[in-house]
C-alpha cells in the first residue's frame, strides 16, 4: 500500500479482558484488566494499531492528542511529540499520582503523557510500515535477531476471583503447586527461561520453590521478582539461599540506595524495573551500582525508538538489558518482538504475561519452543478483530472503567490487606 500518509482519523478504544486472580507483593490482579487499542487511520486507508494501559489518566491524555492528529504526517514522529506535549527522552520522570500503595510495583512508571505518546507512536510505526510494505522493524534499521526468547512468567494466585468459580489454573499458593504450574508452562511453550513473581510467600518459601524449579527444570533460567518486598538483609539472605540458582534477581528491595546496598554484597546480578525507569534516574544508579540489568518496556521509555536508545546508554554504561511486562494484548506483544529484535544488547529473554491471556483484540505472534519468529508482514503483522474489540469495549463499559488497584482486589480475598513494603 501507498499514498496520502496523513492522519484521516483516530479511533481510541478502552476494552477490558479477564485475567485469573494473580498474587504480587501489592496484593492481587482483579478480575477486569483495562487496556487502550489506539487506531491511527491514514488518508490512503492504512490503519495503525497500538496499546497502552487503560486507566482513566491515561485515555484522557490519548483523547487530548487524538483530536489534535488529523492531518499530522505519520512519518513525522516529532510532530507527534508536540501534538501529545511530549519529548520522552526528557519528560519520563515518574509522576505517579494518589497513594502509591493502590498501585501494583512498576506499572505505572514514566508520566501519563509518555506513555500515550508511545502508543502513538507504535500506532505510527505500524501505519508506515503498512504503506510501505514493510517490518517495523526494518523502519528501526533491521532485526539482529530472527528469534526473540519469552520466558514463562509464574505467579502464585488464588483459585478463583470471590463469587467466581475455580478457574482452569487452580490455586497456586505453595511450592509444588508452583512447580505444577511450571510444567503447564514449559510443556505448552517450551519456555527455557521463569520468572518468579516474588514477594507473596514467606521469602523462605519462595527459595524453596526456586530449589523445586531448578531441580525439575535443569538448564532453564530462573529469576524472581518481589517488587521491593524485601529489607536489605532479607534480600541478601534469600541472594545467598538461593546462590547459583538465579540468573538475576529483580527489584527485592526499594529505592537506588537500598538496591546498591543489597549488589555490594552479594554476586548474584541485580535487575530493575522499578529503580530505572526514564533516561534521568540512570545515572544515578550506575554511580551507585544499585543494578546491572535495566528491564526496557516501551510503553513507559518513550516508545520504541527511545527503547533503542536505552539500549544505547546502557551499552555505553556497561548496562545489560532485558525486558518488563506487564497484563497485555497481542497488539503490545507483536510491539514488543519488534522491539526485542532490533536491541543488540538484549542479553535475557523477555517477560510476558500473554500466556494468561485467554481472549484478544488480535491473533497474537505465537509463542513456541519458548520464542516468537520475527517476520517480515507489514507494520506490527497483527490484524485488528472488529468483533473481539466490540465484546471487549463492552466489558470495560460494564467492569474496566476504573483504575487497577490490586490493593482493593486483595481485601475482597482478605479484609484489611494493606500494601506494606517491606514486608519481610
Amino acid at each position: 500500500m501507498s499514498g496520502d500518509s496523513t492522519v484521516r482519523a483516530v479511533r481510541l478504544t478502552p476494552v477490558a479482558f479477564a485475567e485469573p486472580p494473580l498474587r504480587n507483593s501489592a496484593g492481587v490482579h482483579g478480575p477486569a484488566v483495562s487496556r487502550l487499542v489506539i487506531e491511527v487511520e491514514t488518508a490512503a486507508g492504512a490503519v495503525g494499531l497500538g496499546e497502552t494501559f487503560g486507566d482513566p489518566a491515561v485515555l484522557a491524555a490519548a483523547r487530548s492528542a487524538a483530536e489534535r492528529l488529523p492531518g499530522v504526517d505519520v512519518f513525522d514522529l516529532a510532530a507527534l511529540g508536540r501534538v501529545v506535549g511530549v519529548d520522552p527522552l526528557v519528560d519520563g520522570q515518574p509522576d505517579i499520582t494518589g497513594p502509591a500503595e493502590v498501585r501494583e510495583p512498576g506499572t505505572f512508571a514514566g508520566t501519563t503523557r509518555v506513555k500515550a505518546y508511545s502508543a502513538f507512536e507504535v500506532a505510527f510505526l505500524d501505519a508506515q510500515g503498512r504503506l510501505l510494505g514493510r517490518p517495523v522493524h526494518q523502519l528501526l534499521g533491521g532485526r539482529v535477531r530472527a528469534e526473540v526468547d519469552f520466558c514463562g512468567y509464574l505467579f502464585f494466585k488464588f483459585g478463583a476471583h470471590p463469587g467466581e468459580p475455580v478457574d482452569d489454573w487452580g490455586e497456586v499458593l505453595d511450592p509444588a503447586a508452583m512447580a505444577g504450574l511450571a510444567r503447564r508452562f514449559v510443556g505448552e511453550y517450551g519456555f527455557g527461561a521463569l520468572k518468579l513473581k516474588g514477594g507473596v510467600l514467606e521469602p523462605a518459601l519462595e527459595v524453596e520453590t526456586l530449589r523445586l524449579l531448578a531441580a525439575e527444570f535443569p538448564g532453564v533460567a530462573l529469576r524472581i521478582d518481589p517488587n521491593a518486598a524485601w529489607t536489605v538483609p532479607t534480600s541478601v539472605g534469600v541472594a545467598e539461599s538461593a546462590a547459583g540458582l538465579l540468573e538475576y534477581l529483580e527489584d527485592p528491595t526499594a529505592g537506588l540506595t537500598g538496591m546498591a546496598e543489597v549488589a555490594a554484597a552479594t554476586p548474584t546480578p541485580l535487575a530493575t524495573n522499578m529503580v530505572v525507569t526514564s533516561f534521568r534516574q540512570i545515572r544515578r544508579c550506575v554511580e551507585l551500582g544499585s543494578a546491572g540489568i535495566v528491564l526496557a518496556d516501551h510503553h513507559f521509555w518513550g516508545g520504541l525508538r527511545a527503547t533503542q536508545q536505552l539500549g544505547a546508554v546502557a551499552a555505553s554504561l556497561g548496562l545489560r538489558l532485558s525486558m518488563h511486562s506487564n497484563s497485555h494484548l497481542g497488539i503490545s506483544l507483536a510491539a514488543m518482538v519488534q522491539a526485542a529484535a532490533v536491541l543488540p544488547g538484549l542479553a535475557y529473554s523477555c517477560d510476558t504475561h500473554h500466556p494468561w491471556t485467554v481472549e484478544d483484540v488480535v491473533d497474537a505472534p505465537v509463542i513456541k519452543e519458548g520464542r516468537v519468529t520475527v517476520g517480515d508482514a507489514p507494520g506490527l503483522g497483527v490484524t485488528l478483530d472488529r468483533d473481539r474489540l466490540a465484546r471487549m469495549h463492552e466489558r470495560w463499559v460494564r467492569h474496566g472503567r476504573g483504575p487497577r488497584d490490586d490493593v482493593a482486589a486483595m481485601r475482597r480475598h482478605v479484609p484489611g490487606w494493606a500494601d506494606r513494603r517491606p514486608r519481610w
